[in-house]
Parts: structure tokens; sequence; C-alpha cells
């Protein structure tokens, strides 16, 4: 097996989009790879691929910070501040465990992981700080834009483990691929046959394209190239 190094994952970023990795993960029989449709961009061409650097984060029903609960739960955020200055070149901090009642991620959580050369944040809940985090350029999808905190409301509990979101099982290492249109989650023995495949595909897809405009009817094209 061979890993896509951090130059090559953003060059497959260029050429390919998700869903034509999706298709292919298909007919590799990864069949459940796309995260539900409630992840969005929160500004339309954004897109992100990286390496997974999931976190786990859970609802909490206290405002004070109780030094009984443990070296975790006894933290407002919890681990929230270990995971986000662990991030490295690449990663994609990709969230779960919470209800969608607070926002996980905001402007100076995005300042942080742009210094660090962190690829985007994935939310499963809600993102703050909307402009901002558009003005620094920082890739973040999430579920929308809800301004309530988390700091009385939820803990990161852990990072860098596996973590599953409807079913979808996220391990450190996976790529994660966004754009407009989805997040696909490729997993990392998956990623070379993956790209490889994909890139075949979207250069066949080109041909198709041009067979179409140039008057070929879909029944044609697709009995031609074996793609639609």
């Amino acid at each position: 097996m061979t890993n896509f190094d951090n130059d090559q994952l953003a060059a497959m970023g260029r050429e390919l989009f998700p869903a034509v990795v999706g298709d292919v993960l298909d007919t590799m029989g990864l069949h459940h790879q796309f995260l539900p449709p409630r992840f969005s961009p929160i500004q339309e061409d954004m897109t992100v691929i990286g390496r997974a650097m999931p976190v786990l984060e859970a609802d909490t029903f206290t405002i004070a910070s109780n030094p009984a609960a443990g070296a975790v739960m006894s933290q407002q955020f919890g681990l929230m501040f270990n995971a986000l200055d662990d991030l490295k070149p690449q990663e994609v901090y990709i969230c779960t465990g919470s209800s969608p009642r607070y926002a996980l991620w905001g402007e100076l959580m995005s300042i942080r992981a742009r210094q660090l050369g962190a690829a985007g944040a994935v939310l499963d809940g809600y993102s703050r700080d909307t402009t901002g985090i558009i003005e620094t350029g920082f890739p973040v999808f999430s579920r929308g834009n809800y301004a309530q905190d988390q700091g009385v409301r939820g803990k990161v509990i852990d990072f860098r483990t596996s973590i599953e979101i409807d079913g979808i099982q996220v391990n450190p290492g996976d790529i994660v691929f966004g754009d407009r249109d989805g997040v696909l989650i490729i997993p990392e023995q998956a990623e070379e046959e993956a790209f490889r495949r994909a890139l075949e595909k979207v250069r066949g897809e080109h041909a198709v394209r041009d067979a179409l405009l140039a008057g070929m009817s879909a029944t044609d094209a697709f009995r031609k190239f074996g793609i639609m």
C-alpha cells in the first residue's frame, strides 16, 4: 500500500472531486463513505482534503468546573485546546459526539489551525464567527451557523481516536475529502486504489463530456465509455 504525502494529497484535491472518488469506492464495495448531507461548507467554494484527526465531544450540564470530576471533565472545554494544538500539517479536525446545541468551532480556532498547517475542520455540529472564519480562508464544514458557545455545554473528551458518524467510521489517518456536494471518508487502506481509479474515471468523464457536447446521445455515450 502506498500512502500519499501532503503534496500528493493536495494535487489529488486539485484534479479530483468527492463525487468521482465516491463512485469509485462504490465499485470497490465501500458503499457508505459519504457523511450525511447536513455537512456543508460555510462558504460554497470551500473544499477540504487531508488526513482525519478525529475528535470526540460530549455534552455537559454544569457551568462550574468540578475538580472532583477528573482531569478531563474538570477543565472547561475538556481536551479541546490539546486537540487543537496537536493538529499536524494537512490534517482535518473532524468532530462528533455532542448534541447540536452549540457551536464546536470558531474564528480563533481557525486561526490557530491555519497557523499549524491544518487542512480544515469538519464538525457534526455548528460553527460560529462565520465572517471571521471566511476572512481566514480556513475551510470549515458544519451543520450551519449558530452563535451559542460550547464553553458551558460541551467538552472534548478524546482525540486521535476512532469515531463514528451515522454508521460511518472515521479513523485517524483516513482521508477526508469535501466540497459543496458532500464530505467523503476514504479509508487509509483504500486510498491508493481509490485515487488511481478515480483519476482514470475523471479522465474518461472528460471524453464523455466532449462526446455529449459534440451531439452524441447519452445512450450511445454510456455504451461507448461506460461512464455517466
